[in-house]
């Protein structure tokens, strides 16, 4: 049972962002010199992650380098999008539901995330990560190199669905795959044009 609800959750999710995508001019059809401006602004940078339906009326929360957060604008829809990260080469600003954020949070402070708890993550501009192995990789491992994956949505907190995925340090990008895999984050990463 467990099985076939995160076969049907992913399906959604799947379906859900590519409409999405196809509705609303994507970030990923901005310029590189429109998506500099908006990494500066950190309310043009959030909203940039989601569908405008998901991003116009959401909580907008910047992470601060001592780990802590701030709201810089309130929002009322139950999602919240947090900026671009300055530490990753590429721009990489996401929304996330209410339980994405709780898994998120976690991350952030290095605590277990909630169990059976599936969130949403939206990263229409894409995203950068150091490791797709350590959840708090900061550069690449020798030998290695940035994992870049496109515009995509993330699958948090089923581990059903990440077990029917692969992981790995160099992961092909372009198909579903599981970052972090082995580690309490693991979370599938799905690709959307």
């Amino acid at each position: 049972m467990r099985f076939i609800k995160s076969t049907l959750l992913l399906g959604a999710a799947a379906t859900l962002s590519l409409a999405a995508c196809e509705k609303a001019k994507g970030p990923a059809a901005d310029s590189k010199s429109e998506q500099a401006g908006k990494a500066s602004d950190p309310i043009s940078s959030a909203v940039a992650a989601a569908p405008v339906a998901v991003s116009s009326d959401a909580t907008i929360m910047v992470a601060n380098a001592d780990g802590t957060t701030k709201v810089v604008r309130q929002g009322h829809n139950g999602w919240t999008c947090m900026p671009d990260n300055p530490g990753t080469p590429g721009h990489d600003p996401m929304c996330m539901d209410a339980n994405a954020l709780k898994w998120a949070m976690a991350w952030m402070a290095h605590k277990d995330p909630p169990a059976d708890s599936v969130g949403l993550i939206y990263m229409l501009s894409g995203g950068s990560d150091a490791s797709n192995m350590d959840p708090w990789g900061t550069k690449p491992e020798a030998g290695h190199k940035w994992v870049e994956t496109g515009p995509h949505v993330m699958v948090v907190g089923s581990p059903s669905l990440n077990a029917l995925y692969p992981s790995g340090p160099q992961p092909d990008t372009t198909r579903p795959y599981v970052m972090f895999g082995g580690t309490p984050y693991a979370h599938v990463m799905i690709p959307v044009t």
